[in-house]
């Protein structure tokens, strides 16, 4: 029985990234990144914000604390528990005392579905289980709470022993619980699996499958509702998800970015908008839906890893457009190669440019720049056999547009010249502690000056970067705002050893925007130097400042240097 919405049908979003989520590999939130992250996910409008487990470590007991002194205004806060020990009464539990005393309306419970986890984890009879189900369930129910019961392992339990499986879902609903959610917790299942196994279980509880979007948490009070919360264990957990709403499932569970014990969980950046924008269901406003992308962005910053480029929606290269014919096509309608609007997700089109690309791609390259050139004018070519001279000297503009800017604008007479190199040396010397000292000397013609500098520091890059910010910072002072945040190298032509080129991309940063150039030469010093130096010169021409005290002439949003006549 596959539930199609003839209306926009509710799904409630359940985000456990705060606790799911951190238990990946690699993450470790501090209190202030959680509380960062429930901010920005509650700004989203996601409905149910798991926030931890209350009692099992000091950090989620201060975080329930610090929200409650500031609620959520969209969301609600959910703390997360096991069921009761084995023959201990409810009330007696320390577990559930803490979850009580964290405040939340809402609590999500777990319990064993799998009878081998009975036996083998609980060390309990399966009598005693459903008891524990039913009871810590009840308990909650008469201090005030709703209830979530997460049946850990449902799938696994489900296949191996059905009738207790079912059993296990009679007793959260005799208990009181107001939302079954079947748990794939080791991520091995298939769509098919999740979808007939769903459909078994709609047959076998009167259960309400589809809500109106206009009812709220407030009226859950009649027949329960049943959610799905999905590992990706087998690469599936989306379309797990997927096939289980389908199958009647309101709730998903899931996390931001995928994040998650082993292989992870199921991506909400993927789920949300292939249930809302592909399959027509309700599951945030539309305003709130355009704050995904930053939200990826800004909860993979909090847990210190790098964004994925290549996400399903929200990633750098999801609307990238590389080859020729491709960038043609978008440019005169975007359906031609996008699914969605990227702005429905907060995204943005991109086109990138490389040895693939015709001129289409350099003239709407350009126009991301704020430069509109005609097709017509020899520039165009001009840019385009450059670029693909250099890519097959080993430049890579795809990860270097600050290059790539640079490139068009020296092509058009209206890259500005800060300051010309006159040569450089780069020492290396061993101190008597074993450590290398590198020291760089740069001789730069600032303004017809010539400027001699030496910058000392633990690597050769970092002291040509010291060395040359020292001698045009009396000049441009706004390089003082300039960090290099990232250098990436790699060898070109592995077979050459030693003597192959080296292609360099830096990263930089002035607090608020983010560039990147790329330097090749077969001295790997030289590959460097040039990625340095263009990302000062470009950190410049973001500051709209003026090398010769002439007019700046403004192209798009960067000011460039009129050229003289």
């Amino acid at each position: 029985m596959t539930v199609t919405p003839a209306s926009p049908q509710k799904i409630w979003i359940y985000d456990t990234t705060l606790r799911d989520g951190a238990q990946r590999e690699g993450i470790a939130l501090s209190l202030d990144d959680k509380v960062r992250i429930a901010r920005q996910l509650d700004a989203m409008g996601i409905p149910f914000i798991e926030g931890g487990w209350p009692g099992a470590n000091p950090k989620d007991v201060q975080f329930f604390w610090q929200i409650k002194e500031k609620p959520l205004k969209n969301s609600e806060l959910v703390a997360f528990c096991s069921t009761r020990r084995p023959h201990r009464a409810p009330e007696d539990d320390e577990l559930l005392q803490a979850i009580l005393s964290a405040g939340t309306r809402w609590v999500t419970l777990f319990g064993k579905s799998w009878d081998l986890h009975v036996s083998a984890g609980l060390k309990t009879s399966l009598e005693e289980n459903l008891a524990m189900i039913e009871d810590s369930i009840g308990y909650l129910r008469s201090q005030g709470r709703r209830l979530i019961y997460d049946a850990e392992h449902w799938f696994d339990g489900y296949k191996h022993n059905p009738d207790y499986a079912l059993k296990t879902l009679g007793a959260a609903i005799a208990g009181g619980a107001e939302w079954l959610v079947l748990c794939d917790t080791n991520g091995g299942c298939l769509p098919h699996e999740i979808a007939a196994i769903v459909e078994e279980v709609c047959n076998s509880f009167d259960l309400q499958l589809n809500p109106s979007p206009s009812l709220q948490a407030e009226d859950f009070h009649d027949r329960p509702r049943l959610g799905i919360h999905t590992h990706n264990d087998s690469e599936t957990a989306v379309a797990n998800a997927i096939a289980a709403v389908m199958e009647g499932a309101t709730m998903v569970q899931g996390t931001m970015n995928g994040y998650g014990e082993r292989c992870g969980n199921a991506n909400l950046c993927s789920l949300i908008p292939n249930l809302q924008l592909k399959l027509g269901y309700d599951c945030l406003e539309p305003q709130q839906l355009t704050q995904l992308t930053r939200s990826s962005h800004l909860i993979s910053e909090m847990a210190n890893l790098a964004p994925n480029d290549h996400a399903a929606f929200v990633g750098l290269s999801a609307f990238a457009h590389k080859g020729g014919i491709h960038v043609s096509a978008v440019e005169r309608n975007p359906l031609t190669y996008e699914h969605i609007a990227p702005e429905s997700v907060g995204n943005n089109r991109r086109i990138v440019v490389s040895e693939q690309s015709g001129l289409s791609n350099i003239l709407a390259k350009a126009r991301t720049f704020g430069i509109e050139l005609d097709k017509q004018d020899p520039v165009c070519r001009q840019i385009l056999q450059q670029l693909k001279e250099l890519e097959h000297e080993g430049y890579q503009f795809e990860a270097a547009e600050a290059s790539f800017d640079l490139l068009m604008r020296q092509a058009m007479g209206q890259r500005p010249q800060f300051f010309g190199l006159k040569g450089f040396q780069v020492h290396c010397v061993t101190q008597d502690d074993g450590s290398i000292l590198s020291l760089a000397t740069i001789k730069v013609c600032i303004k017809g000056q010539d400027i001699l500098e030496a910058g000392e520091c633990n690597g050769p890059v970092s002291a040509l970067d010291v060395a040359l910010r020292r001698a045009i910072v009396q000049f441009y002072p706004e390089v003082k705002q300039f960090n290099l945040t990232d250098y990436k190298v790699r060898v070109l032509g592995g077979t050459d050893g030693p003597a192959a080129r080296t292609r360099v991309l830096a990263e930089f940063s002035d607090g608020s925007q983010h560039w990147s150039t790329v330097g090749v030469s077969y001295n790997i010093i030289e590959a460097s130097y040039k990625a340095v130096v263009e990302g000062l010169e470009y950190g410049l021409l973001l500051h709209h400042v003026d090398p010769q005290g002439e007019a700046n002439a403004t192209i798009g949003s960067i000011s460039l240097l009129q050229p003289s006549p």
